[in-house]
């Protein structure tokens, strides 16, 4: 006879764990189902104990220190996409009825090698250990952000688990689909962009030098346009490092202006008025901040916590100080409406929309439809944007390689017709 170690589950969903005597795996199964449990694993025993009953807090704290110990785990980040379908997936299932436990191991063992299945095996040891589902995903703020959590704690505390589940699966699809068309629309001018580059760098390189030999052979006067080129040409082929270590710098002090809260502020207030792209950004921020705001309001988060997870989640400081405003307002008593009028950022007719939410007491449905709104805008703002990039880096180029070919052929023809 063989001790078996098995995980099962009883006809009320609990899971129970323990050991059991038989010849083989088979008939351990069979004995386990004739006392009405559901084994979902089942090992040969290496020296465990019996232990036929729920799994206690110590020594679920006990395995899990133990897993940690001996598991080297992988801190990276997770794509939002596989995020979102994770999400999904674990909603569908505890609304089939499917403990938490159980569903988050039925997700893990789906997963291929990588920064989640690590992250949701630790989970499952946070949640067997007691500790609360929220809790033991806020172990990992890389991954599962405050949106995130503080969402899963208020489905925890109000038993919709499943319902704030879907919402999040929900919002996190519609961001990344935003992204995404966002990415595809800059690929044909960021390809354009490319070809003209390395265009321009071939004619400037090989062909402009060529030409410049010729002319100093001849001993011809140059034009200025001719004389500039050539310099260019000289500057990019002998000294082409220069461009490439002005372009790092200018990348690194933004960087560096960046990392302060009032350089931050500064650069995305630029942005925020840039001509075309300015408006663009501010679509995107204000769809954000309104998605993100209602999907929090609407799961049950109160609205000072979830003004602060918004605020420390925008991604623009323009928009961060306007919500600190909002939460400093409410906390006094007074309305939202007003600080998002002194932002700036917010036009009129957001402004009204929220104001009818808040006196309607409807303000979590106005946000999302001000937020699905915005979705339409950005798109169409996008297509707008890509449609007037294409025509311009077309004229541009023509301008430059039109500039290229006056300033190479001027000198010949100031020579045919000394001729």
């Amino acid at each position: 006879m063989q001790k078996f170690k098995y995980v099962a589950m009883t006809n009320q969903g609990k899971e129970v764990t323990g050991l059991i005597e038989a010849e083989n795996t088979t008939i351990a199964i069979g004995q386990l189902r004739e006392k009405g449990l559901f084994p979902t694993s089942i090992a040969p025993d290496k020296g465990g104990k019996s232990a036929n009953s729920p799994r206690s807090k110590n020594s679920g704290k006990k395995k899990s220190m133990l897993n940690m110990e001996i598991k080297l785990f992988t801190s990276g980040r997770v794509k939002t996409s596989l995020l979102a379908l994770f999400t999904r997936q674990l909603a569908t299932l505890i609304d089939a009825g499917l403990p938490l436990l159980r569903s988050i191991n039925v997700l893990r063992e789906q997963q291929s090698q990588g920064t989640l299945k690590n992250t949701l095996e630790d989970v499952a040891m946070s949640v067997e250990g007691g500790s609360s589902f929220s809790e033991a995903l806020g172990k990992f703020p890389k991954i599962f952000t405050p949106l995130y959590v503080n969402m899963i704690k208020a489905g925890e505390a109000g038993g919709v688990l499943e319902v704030v589940l879907n919402r999040l699966a929900e919002f996190a699809e519609k961001s990344e689909k935003l992204k995404k068309r966002i990415k595809s629309a800059m690929v044909y001018p960021a390809f354009v962009i490319g070809v003209a580059a390395a265009v321009l760098s071939f004619l400037v390189t090989f062909i402009v030098p060529k030409f410049a030999e010729m002319f100093y052979d001849l001993k011809l006067e140059l034009p200025w346009m001719t004389s500039f080129l050539i310099t260019v040409s000289d500057l990019f082929k002998k000294q082409w490092y220069i461009p490439l270590i002005a372009i790092a710098a200018l990348i690194v002090v933004l960087k560096l202006i960046r990392k302060s809260k009032k350089g931050k502020y500064l650069i995305d207030k630029l942005l925020l008025n840039f001509p075309l792209i300015g408006m663009l950004i501010r679509k995107v921020a204000i769809a954000r901040f309104t998605r993100t705001l209602g999907t929090l309001i609407t799961s049950g988060v109160p609205i000072l916590q979830s003004l602060m997870i918004v605020k420390d989640t925008s991604g623009n400081e323009v928009v961060s100080r306007a919500v600190e405003k909002v939460h400093d307002s409410i906390r006094e008593g007074e309305s939202i409406v007003e600080p998002l009028k002194s932002s700036t950022v917010f036009p009129p007719m957001v402004i009204s929309m929220i104001e009818v939410g808040e006196e309607t007491g409807a303000l979590a449905e106005m946000l999302i439809k001000i937020a699905d709104n915005y979705d339409e805008d950005v798109d169409a703002a996008v297509e707008g944007l890509t449609s007037l990039l294409e025509p311009f880096l077309i004229v541009f180029l023509a301008v430059v390689v039109g500039f290229i070919v006056i300033a190479m052929f001027m000198p010949l023809i100031s020579l045919l017709q000394q001729l």
